[in-house]
Order: structure tokens, then sequence, then C-alpha cells
């Protein structure tokens, strides 16, 4: 039986021994390889990216040095997420679809004060700043307003 998340190999290069975790919002799906398939509406809470330690170090290198995002080359087939459970066909009822923008404002919140706190606040690490620089990348890619209102 399916538990919940479980540990995925790296999203670049399948190496099952993985070294950091990135969280990411469900939307953010569409911007990975091999994404088509997902139902990105489905998807309940963060999605997760593991990478092996030498991958780390060339994503580390290419946000920080290049402000480039490596979304596009990970393997959302390699993703860590969890799916809302299928009951429209179990109970022949339509559900409306989850409402992700809470989630996404949340999580650009949260990016925006790491990169603005990186440098003084010792608990804010560089995995941080890579993460909080990829999802404020993502969510620009995608057109999600930074003053989105609140619904």
């Amino acid at each position: 039986m399916y538990t919940g998340q479980t540990e995925q190999p790296c999203c670049l290069c399948d190496d099952p021994d993985t070294a950091v975790r990135l969280d990411l919002f469900p939307r953010a799906v569409q911007l990975l390889k091999n994404s088509g398939p997902i139902a990105w509406r489905d998807i309940e809470g963060e999605v997760s990216l593991h990478f092996c330690e030498s991958d780390w170090e060339t994503v580390r290198d290419l946000v920080l040095d290049t402000g480039m995002s490596p979304l596009g080359r990970c393997n959302a087939a390699r993703a860590s997420m969890v799916f809302r459970e299928d009951f429209e066909a179990l109970l022949n009822d339509v559900r409306d679809e989850p409402d992700q923008t809470p989630l996404e404002r949340e999580m650009r919140r949260r990016a925006e004060e790491r990169v603005e706190r990186y440098g003084d606040d010792p608990h804010v690490s560089d995995r941080d700043l890579v993460e909080a620089r990829i999802v404020l990348d993502a969510l620009d890619e995608l057109g999600l307003p930074a003053d989105a209102p609140e619904t």
C-alpha cells in the first residue's frame, strides 16, 4: 500500500544515493521534463526533487552563478509527489479542483524571505537560497504574479 511520498532517485541522473531535496509548488511540475501526462492540479502539497551530490554541485553553480533554472532537465518521473485520491471515479461525483494559490503564495513569501535573509542569517543556507531562487524563477516563468489577490 502506498502511504505517501517516498525517497526518489536523483531527478537528473537516476542515482539512488541522493544528498539534497528541494520542494516546489505543484504547478511547477509543468516545467519538468516528461511532465505532460501529470495532472498538476491533482497533486496535494509540495513536489520534491532529489539530487545526488555531484548533480547538486552542478545545480547549485547553475542557479547561483548563472541564474539559470535546472527544472527543464529534471525528470518528472523521478519527482516525489502525492496525488489526491480519485473519488470521482469511485463515487461517480465531480469534485472541485484544489486551489493551489495559497501554497504558491506561501512558497513565494518564504522564498523572498530567504533571498533577503541570505548572508545575514546563519540559518539560511546555500541550499535554501538555491531552492528560493528556483521557486521564484518557476513562479515568474509560469506567470504567477507576486501580488496575487487572496481568494
